[in-house]
């Protein structure tokens, strides 16, 4: 069994149990919180260093070859998203030290932050799509509770609509599973590949397709399926909403990515001619929405929506450049985003607000904070040199390439908007006089500024220095287009275990 597969999923779920047994002390809990997500991220990085050289790898659980046994299989898109996931792990568990409640450190905060990374990096790692349910479910299970650990009254109204629209998304889900294994018989993804070429029911494997498009497009908040995110993404502790908002979306991403290119190609004029149109859409309810709010984090929240448009497009152009501009999109947006609902919770801490006409001065009173909010900012917005620049660049010339003209002027209308409401926040927290002078919270506050600081390093560096990621996300493309590659090394696997 190849360890490396499997030490994403142990090591938050060793942490997780090992916090629970001190479930009194929450100083132990602190140290093991961070401790494993460091562990994590450095797990993510060998796993992702040893795919970059060797190629994709598999492994079977319990020594069952496949299509019986449970695999696990890594491609550099799987790599890649356990990496970032490591990452903003890290950046999460400083942040919590001084932002979290104690109340809810008590209440088990800390393994339920790292149950749900174990449920992430199952969902990215998992060769089997039932099992691919079940990762769902397990971070799903722990993000509602942290949605609702606390009690207060928007949490448990947010809560309430995240959990009935995320478990309609299950449920169609898992009718999608049944019928698919009805159909063909397996459920381990390489094999899925191989049946539904032969199967021989074009219209079955399209209505199957589509059922999964709606699981999936509610879980990653794709329109008209969205309404759930601005309707909770604000109401937990903030670093729940950050870690929610640059995660939990894309792993419903990942998934519409992995089934619509391994699975579900065999009539790619329709199904990703839907889900291009799906994208613009998103795209532009997403920044309207966005343009019309007057709080920092639902400002925010809309703009996961719209962000999502810019993912789904590479996934329906589906060329090699497409393909990596989306996995270079969402290597960008997960850092730019968590970071950006992190500097709203140390405005929060500074100013008492999250709504922007109660907030205002802190360029003035804070400098090094506004030049951490523009950076993230400016990359969200696509400025040159930064992260989002290239990623929607690489967009913008797919779609062009396809002569792709209407999704192309979509996107860049999309960008203009998108540097409207940020300058909006920028002139309302930022640049006006505060209205109201507050007695700024500055306790541990240096635990809240570091993994900001060091995100924004991040965005930073992937805009300065692009050409090693550029080629990353083309590799990442290459494979996802060639999954005969998958399948190959998920059947090497098997024939190792027999």
């Amino acid at each position: 069994m190849n360890i490396l597969l499997v030490l994403p999923v142990l090591i938050p779920f060793i942490s997780g149990i090992a916090m629970l047994l001190f479930w009194s002390r929450r100083s132990v809990q602190r140290v093991i919180n961070v401790a494993g997500a460091a562990a994590l991220l450095a797990a993510g990085i060998v796993l992702l260093m040893s795919v970059a050289r060797n190629g994709i790898q598999a492994t079977q659980l319990g020594n069952w070859p496949a299509p019986f046994g449970i695999s696990f299989v890594a491609d550099l898109l799987s790599a890649i998203m356990v990496v970032i996931t490591g990452l903003m792990a890290l950046a999460i568990a400083i942040y919590s030290l001084s932002s979290m409640d104690a109340n809810r450190e008590r209440f088990g905060y800390y393994p339920l932050l790292h149950i749900m990374f174990m449920g992430i990096c199952g969902a990215f790692l998992t060769g089997d799509i039932f099992n691919l349910y079940v990762w769902f479910e397990v971070l799903l299970m722990s993000s509602f509770v942290l949605m609702a650990l606390g009690g207060e009254r928007a949490q448990l109204e947010g809560a309430i609509k995240y959990v009935t629209l995320n478990l309609i998304s299950s449920a169609l889900f898992l009718a999608a599973i049944g019928i698919l294994y009805g159909a063909v018989g397996t459920l381990n993804m390489a094999d899925l590949s191989q049946q539904l070429a032969l199967l021989g029911q074009p219209g079955l494997v399209t209505t199957l397709a589509m059922l999964f498009l709606v699981a999936f497009g509610i879980k990653a908040a794709m329109f008209p399926l969205f309404a759930w995110l601005p309707a909770s993404y604000h109401t937990p502790p903030i670093a729940v909403s950050a870690i929610f908002a640059g995660l939990l979306t894309k792993v419903g991403v990942y998934a519409l990515i992995r089934v619509f290119s391994l699975l579900f190609i065999q009539n790619i004029a329709f199904t990703h001619t839907i889900i291009l149109v799906l994208a613009g859409l998103t795209m532009i309810t997403g920044v309207l929405g966005a343009v019309s709010q007057n709080e920092f984090r639902r400002v925010l929240s809309f703009h996961i929506v719209s962000q999502i448009g810019y993912m789904l497009m590479g996934l329906g152009l589906f060329t090699q450049l497409a393909l990596a501009g989306a996995v270079f999109y969402i290597m960008h947006h997960i850092i730019v985003k968590t970071n950006l609902f992190l500097v709203s919770g140390i405005v929060h801490r500074l100013r008492g607000s999250y709504e922007l006409k109660d907030l205002g001065g802190i360029y003035k009173a804070y400098p090094l904070l506004a030049v951490l909010f523009l950076i993230p900012a400016f990359s969200l917005a696509g400025f040159p040199p930064l992260s989002g620049f290239w990623a929607k660049l690489m967009l913008v010339q797919a779609g062009l390439q396809v002569e792709q003209y209407l999704i192309v002027g979509v996107s860049l209308a999309v960008s203009l908007l998108t540097v409207f409401s940020m300058t909006k926040i920028w002139a309302e927290a930022f640049w006006k006089q505060a209205p109201v002078p507050l007695e700024p919270k500055t306790q541990n506050l240096a635990l809240m500024v570091v993994p900001v600081v060091g995100l924004a390093l991040v965005t930073v560096v992937i805009g300065l220095a692009t050409q090693p990621f550029y080629d990353l996300a083309l590799r990442a493309a290459d494979q996802l287009l060639n999954p005969a590659e998958y399948v190959e090394a998920v059947r090497g696997a098997s024939l190792a275990v027999r």
